[in-house]
């Protein structure tokens, strides 16, 4: 074979191989994209959903009952298993001062931050309407839908309340989750622990939020949207505090 000739077959089997590396290529960066911003934002809308839906329904249930036992157990249980779950996918945030503490602390990207929220807002919609949509409109309205309602006048220190207690959940969630030199297998056990310990001392005072999405949804279905500016200005402090510290 001529020189000639391996140059035109060299050059024709580079021609046919070029497009096939492009695709490629090209499919390689579409899934990454999709693994790196569309599936974490998923993981965080249906977890959310999940959460507020069985947070919710234990709120109901458990309407008329002098105790707390039940919300705190069942938001706790919720939240651990939806980390453990989805954790390997989003971080296992659901909750948007989680997610703004961690950015801050650097476990998330900025770019993230944003879709993150307003996934686990519609998360939290959606939780609260599948809770209006399976239970009798007797229960959910005795219940006010399961939405937060502030019954003492000092609101300073309900507010301070949730500081301290979003504080204590997203300080467990950077040093138990995020932060390389503490982060433990046990993270989402110690999360959901948290968060029943956190019900249970303060679900009296507050309700124990410690979660803007899990106030908005019920809020928002049930159109109750009283003092609910709490439900956002504790847990945004509490995170930066956490930040401050972690920092």
């Amino acid at each position: 074979m001529s020189e000639a000739e391996n140059k035109t077959g060299v050059f024709t089997v580079a021609e046919i191989d070029k497009p096939v590396e492009r695709d490629t290529s090209r499919s390689n960066q579409k899934k990454c994209f999709f693994e790196k911003y569309v599936q974490p934002c998923l993981a965080e809308l249906l977890g959310t959903g999940l959460f507020v839906f069985v947070g919710c329904a234990s709120v109901i249930g458990n309407a008329g009952s002098a105790g707390v036992i039940q919300p705190a157990v069942s938001h706790g249980l919720a939240l651990g298993v939806v980390i453990m779950v989805f954790g390997q996918i989003s971080g296992g945030h659901f909750n948007p001062a989680v997610s703004l503490s961690a950015y801050l602390c650097g476990g998330m990207e900025l770019l993230l931050l944003v879709p993150y929220v307003l996934a686990q807002m519609l998360g939290g919609l959606a939780g609260a309407g599948l809770t209006k949509a399976v239970f009798p409109s007797s229960m959910y309205d005795a219940s006010l839908g399961a939405a937060f309602s502030v019954t003492s006048n000092d609101l300073a220190a309900i507010t301070l309340a949730e500081v301290i207690m979003t504080t204590f959940l997203t300080l467990v969630v950077c040093m138990g989750a995020i932060n390389s030199q503490t982060s433990s297998p046990l993270a989402p056990f110690g999360i959901g622990l948290t968060v029943t310990a956190n019900i249970l001392a303060g679900g009296k005072l507050s309700g124990a939020c410690m979660n803007p999405a899990r106030a908005f949804g019920p809020a928002a279905v049930a159109n109750h949207w009283k003092h609910n500016w709490i439900f956002w200005v504790g847990p945004i402090c509490g995170a930066l505090i956490t930040a401050s510290l972690v920092r």
